[in-house]
């Protein structure tokens, strides 16, 4: 893929990434998160949240921001089992230090099975799960984390969760939850007091909420993020990708990268090639704006 043009460029100056996978990681990444503060900070991008799949990064994201004081790195925890899972505790300690988006587990959602079902010879299975499998033959098991119960709605301590995001005036988003589970999430955090509530990638295929679905949850009061990686991997076509705005609405609409992967793209890059994409399909400049830069400004909790 090309790099993408100086107009597109100048069209997300500002914005925020708020989903990122860089080093240091427990997996290969293309960048470390200083090397990208400095490519942010050359190309006017305004700053990045840290996602880790295994640990807080509100204490990592601090140092960074000392490192490279012109771009705002921000720090995040996902719910996944090597933070205890749904634990209120991480959480408060999270937000305590800053954390900025809690996700609802990731890759230990019940519906990712990718990293507990054994792989075909030869199958090309997720880094996150290969490392799942890793672990397995060593003996450490790494359970499912369930947010709801079986009667479908949001566990004690889930709701928790979801009291102590609002507590602390950060950003809910439903991971990798299947479609019945982000419901009930995205109800309970509005229930809770939670301000921000973003649905993770739904075109996302262990996730799959409809369209039809993701227009009811914009309008339940959620953001709906779109993701690079989600078309340009192949997990859903453009098309899928672009329907799914149509139908949600710029206003309601979120993008983001999900960058990070040794064989994607530039980090750096991922905002203005979406927004190349989205100039193509026939969105305004105006619209573009709003979804990569006004709606990401909001959420990262700086003025638009």
């Amino acid at each position: 893929m090309s790099e993408p043009s100086q107009e597109a460029r100048e069209l997300v100056r500002g914005a925020f990434d708020l989903h990122v996978h860089i080093a240091p990681d427990v997996v290969e990444r293309r960048i470390d998160d200083v090397g990208l503060a400095r490519r942010f900070e050359k190309l006017g991008l305004s700053g990045f949240v840290l996602k880790s799949h295994y640990g807080s990064t509100a204490e990592r994201a601090a140092v960074v921001r000392g490192a490279v004081p012109g771009v705002k790195a921000l720090g995040a925890i996902a719910l996944n089992r090597a933070v205890g899972g749904i634990n209120p505790l991480a959480v408060d300690i999270a937000g305590r230090e800053g954390a900025r988006i809690v996700w609802m587990p990731t890759v230990d959602a019940p519906n990712e099975t990718a990293g507990r079902t054994k792989p075909q010879a030869g199958e090309k299975v997720p880094v996150w799960a290969a490392l799942q499998h890793e672990l397995r033959e060593r003996g450490i098991e790494v359970e499912p984390v369930a947010a709801v119960g079986e009667d479908g709605e949001a566990l004690p301590e889930t709701r928790d969760v979801l009291a102590t995001v609002a507590r602390y005036g950060m950003v809910l988003a439903t991971g990798h939850l299947a479609a019945g589970p982000t419901f009930a999430i995205v109800d309970a955090a509005l229930e809770e007091g939670v301000r921000d509530v973003v649905v993770t990638h739904p075109d996302y295929p262990a996730q799959d909420i409809a369209i039809e679905g993701q227009v009811e949850l914009a309008s339940r009061g959620a953001m709906i993020e779109r993701c690079f990686t989600t078309p340009h991997t192949g997990k859903c076509s453009w098309d899928q990708w672009l329907n799914g705005i149509r139908a949600v609405g710029p206003e309601r609409t979120v993008v983001s990268t999900d960058l990070g992967q040794v064989t994607n793209p530039p980090v750096e890059d991922g905002l203005a090639l979406i927004a190349e994409r989205l100039l193509e399909a026939g969105f305004s400049a105006d619209e573009v704006r709003t979804m990569a830069v006004t709606n990401t400004r909001r959420l990262a909790g700086e003025e638009a």
